[in-house]
């Protein structure tokens, strides 16, 4: 699969209350445009994967193309402490509740309106509730390397 190329994202979500757990994907892709959904693919070993089924909610945050510390810091299993604040991740909280990270190309805010289990993967189905667009060029992921669009 990794011939395919795709952007990165990060899909976070509330942990408890306050807290933010971000996992980074590329399993993401547009679903319909009438209603706006998506849908994300996470790991049944994922941390995430408990608070998409029990909140409901999560973002979508599209990558800029100088964002890949971030996209590497997500991809751990393991939060570090002081870690968020040496990268500068800051959040920003729709009134829903759902928290977005902040400087991304695009974020999209999600309501869980399905889930379906998929071999070793669950697939949320997310209606789109907000989005917001910045400016930018996007992180690409292809055989296994991070890349840019020239």
């Amino acid at each position: 699969m990794g011939n395919f190329p795709t952007g990165v994202t990060v899909i976070t979500g509330e942990s408890e209350s306050g807290h933010v757990h971000g996992m980074t994907a590329n399993s993401f892709t547009s679903v319909s445009l009438d209603p706006l959904l998506i849908l994300v693919c996470v790991d049944h070993n994922a941390k995430l994967l408990s608070y998409l089924q029990t909140r409901r909610r999560f973002a979508v945050n599209i990558l800029k193309h100088t964002q890949q510390a971030l996209s590497e810091y997500f991809a751990k299993p393991s939060d570090e402490p002081g870690e968020e604040a040496r990268l500068g991740i800051r959040y920003r909280w729709t009134p829903s509740g759902i928290p977005l990270l902040e400087n991304a190309l695009a974020q999209l805010a999600c309501k869980v309106v399905s889930e379906h289990v998929a071999g070793d993967h669950t697939i949320f189905i997310g209606q789109v509730e907000g989005m917001e667009l910045g400016e930018g060029e996007p992180l690409v992921y292809h055989r296994g390397k991070y890349r840019c669009l020239e």
